[in-house]
C-alpha cells in the first residue's frame, strides 16, 4: 500500500507534487491537487475512486438545490404578510429536511451497502436460523474504498451545514471535489469541515521555506512514531492477540498496553504526517489529537482523541437529538422529578447512546466494535452519575481534586480503562475479547516477564529499549505542549545550523531505528480501512 510512511510517498509522490505545485500558476495548482488526489486514490483503490466522486456529485447537487430553496423562501418571506411567515418557514424546513434525507440516503446508503451489508446479512441469517425460518440470504461481498467512512462524514457535514445555513452551497464542483478527496486526508482523516478547509485548499498559496521546514519536522516526527514504535511492536501485538490462550494474564494485559501504544503512535503519527503535509503546502488542517493520555476522565479523553470524529458526533448527532422536541419535553419532566443534575441526564443519556452506537459501528462492522462503543458509553454515564456524590465527598473531607496526586490517579485510571477498551477493539472477535479480559484476572501472573517469553514475541530487549526511548521522548514533547510550549515554534527561532541539525538527526534516527528493510512486512495503517 502507498501509505504516508512509505518511500514511494515520502521520496517520490509528495516531492513530485510539491515541485509541480510550486512551478505552476494558481489555477493549474488547483487542478494539480485534485488530479494528484484522484491519482493517489486510484493507486490505493483503483476504480473505487468513483464512489468518492459520487459522494461529491450527490452533495454538490443537493447543496445547490437547498440553496435554491433558501433563496425562494427568503423571497416569499419578503413578500408575505407577518401572519404567513411562520407557515412559510415551516414548509421550507420540511422541504430542506427532505433533501437532507435524500443526501443521507445517497451517501450513507453507499457506505452501509459497501461496508456493512455483509455484517447485517450474516446476523439476519443467524436470526433466521434461530427461529427456524428455513431461509438464508447470500452474503454480499463488496470492495470497500480506502477512507470511505472519513469522506462520507465530511460530505454529510457539508450538506448539514448548508441546510442549517452555516455555509452557502458552493457552485464550484471542483472545489467541493477537492474538499472531499485531498490526498493527505484520504486514508485516516481528520474529518474536515467545508468552512474550515475548502477555501484554504482552493487558495493554493506558494510553498514557503518556513512552512516547508516546520511541516517537514512534523512529518518526520510522525514517521518516527509510525516506523520506530507502531510497526516495531506489531509482531508482538499480532502474536499476542492471535495466540493469547498460550500466555498468562500478565502477557494478555501487556497485549492491551502494546496495542494502545501502537494505535496511538500509528494514528497520531499519521495525523502528524497529514497535518505536516498540509503545512508544507501552506494549508491549515485541523488537529485530531491533543495529548489524550493526560485526560482525567473518559469524557475528557474523547475531547482529546480523534477530535474531528468527536466534534462531528457532537454537532450532528448529540446536539440535534438533545434539542429535539421529544427529548426537550422529556428533560422538562425529568427535571421536576430528579432535579437539575439527574433530570437532564435522562435525555442526554439517550442522545449519548445514539452517539456511541454510531461511533462503534463507524469503526467497523462487527460486534466487537459495537461493544467498544457501548463500553465507553457506559463509562461516561457512570462518570456522570457518580460526579455529584464524589464531589460532595471531596468537599466534605476537604479533598482537593486538583492536587497533583489526585490528578495522577485520574490519569492512570483513565489510561487503564482506555487500554481495556482498546483490547476489545483489537480482539479478533467480541468472544475473544471477553476471553482475554477474563484471562487477565483468572490467570493473573507475571511469570512470562521473568522466564524469557516476553522476548519471544518478535521483539528482543533492544526493541523494547528503543520503543521505551521514543515513548519517553513523545511523553516529554506532549508534556511541553500540555504546558503551552510551542516546540516547533521555538526551534524555528533558532539559526539555520541548529534547524538543519535537528532535521538530520530526525532522518538519521528513522534510518537507524525504523522498522523496514529485508524481511520486514509493511504494516497497513490501522484506520485506513475506516
Amino acid at each position: 500500500m502507498l501509505s504516508y510512511c512509505s518511500l514511494e510517498y515520502l521520496i517520490a509522490f509528495l516531492p513530485a507534487v510539491m515541485i509541480l505545485y510550486q512551478i505552476l500558476p494558481k489555477m493549474a495548482r488547483r487542478i494539480l491537487l485534485l488530479a494528484a488526489s484522484y491519482a493517489f486514490f486510484w493507486y490505493l483503490s483503483g476504480p473505487l475512486v468513483l464512489w468518492n466522486v459520487a459522494a461529491a456529485v450527490i452533495v454538490y447537487v443537493i447543496g445547490l438545490r437547498m440553496a435554491a430553496l433558501i433563496r425562494h423562501r427568503d423571497l416569499e418571506l419578503k413578500a408575505a404578510e407577518r401572519s404567513q411567515k411562520k407557515a412559510i418557514r415551516a414548509a421550507y424546513v420540511r422541504k430542506l429536511r427532505l433533501w437532507m434525507v435524500l443526501a443521507a440516503a445517497g451517501c450513507f446508503g453507499i457506505l452501509v451497502t459497501l461496508k456493512y451489508s455483509a455484517f447485517f446479512t450474516e446476523n439476519l441469517n443467524t436470526l433466521l436460523r434461530l427461529v427456524h425460518a428455513g431461509r438464508q440470504f447470500r452474503i454480499p461481498q463488496f470492495l470497500v474504498p480506502i477512507g470511505i467512512s472519513f469522506y462520507t462524514l465530511a460530505a454529510m457535514s457539508y450538506v448539514f451545514d448548508v441546510q442549517k445555513e452555516k455555509i452557502i452551497a458552493d457552485r464550484n464542483f471542483l472545489r467541493v471535489a477537492l474538499f472531499l478527496s485531498f490526498f493527505p486526508l484520504l486514508m485516516e482523516g481528520p474529518i474536515v469541515r467545508y468552512e474550515d478547509t475548502a477555501k484554504g485548499l482552493w487558495a493554493v498559496p506558494r510553498i514557503r521555506l518556513t512552512g516547508l521546514q516546520s511541516g517537514g519536522w512534523r512529518i518526520l516526527y510522525g514517521v518516527i512514531k509510525k516506523l520506530v514504535v507502531a510497526d516495531r511492536v506489531n509482531a508482538a501485538v499480532e502474536l499476542l492477540y492471535t495466540d493469547f490462550a498460550k500466555y498468562d494474564g500478565g502477557m494478555v494485559f501487556l497485549a492491551a498496553l502494546l496495542f494502545t501504544c501502537q494505535e496511538y503512535m500509528e494514528f497520531s503519527g499519521t495525523m502528524d504526517i497529514v497535518i505536516g503535509t498540509g503545512e508544507c503546502f501552506g494549508i491549515v488542517l485541523p488537529e485530531n489529537f491533543r495529548q489524550p493520555f493526560f485526560s482525567g476522565t473518559i469524557s475528557e479523553f474523547w475531547t482529546r482523541w480523534h477530535i474531528s470524529l468527536g466534534a462531528w458526533l457532537r454537532d450532528y448527532i448529540y446536539y440535534p437529538l438533545s434539542l429535539s422536541a421529544p427529548l426537550k419535553a422529556l428533560t422538562k419532566k425529568s427535571r421536576k422529578r430528579l432535579g437539575n443534575h439527574y433530570g437532564p441526564m435522562v435525555s442526554s443519556t439517550i442522545a449519548l447512546f445514539a452517539v456511541w452506537l454510531f461511533n462503534g459501528l463507524w469503526h467497523g462492522a462487527g460486534w466487537s466494535f459495537i461493544f467498544f462503543g457501548m463500553y465507553h458509553f457506559t463509562l461516561i454515564v457512570i462518570g456522570n452519575v457518580l460526579n455529584p456524590p464524589v464531589t460532595a465527598f471531596c468537599e466534605k473531607h476537604s479533598l482537593n481534586r486538583r492536587m497533583p496526586l489526585y490528578r495522577a490517579f485520574q490519569i492512570v485510571r483513565t489510561f487503564l480503562l482506555v487500554a481495556i477498551g482498546e483490547m476489545f477493539f483489537r480482539a479478533l472477535s467480541l468472544k475473544y475479547g471477553l476471553q482475554m479480559f477474563v484471562q487477565i484476572f483468572r490467570q493473573a501472573s507475571f511469570q512470562s516477564f521473568f522466564d524469557g517469553k516476553v522476548f519471544k514475541l518478535g521483539m528482543d530487549p533492544q526493541d523494547f529499549v528503543i520503543v521505551a526511548v521514543v515513548i519517553v521522548f513523545v511523553f516529554v514533547i506532549s508534556l511541553l505542549k500540555e504546558r503551552g510550549c510551542n516546540v516547533r515554534g521555538s526551534l524555528m527561532e533558532k539559526n539555520m545550523a541548529v534547524r538543519s541539525l535537528v532535521t538530520v538527526l530526525m532522518i538519521a534516527f528513522i534510518i537507524l531505528f525504523g522498522a523496514y528493510g529485508t524481511g520486514y512486512v509493511p504494516v497497513d495503517p490501522i484506520y485506513a480501512n475506516f
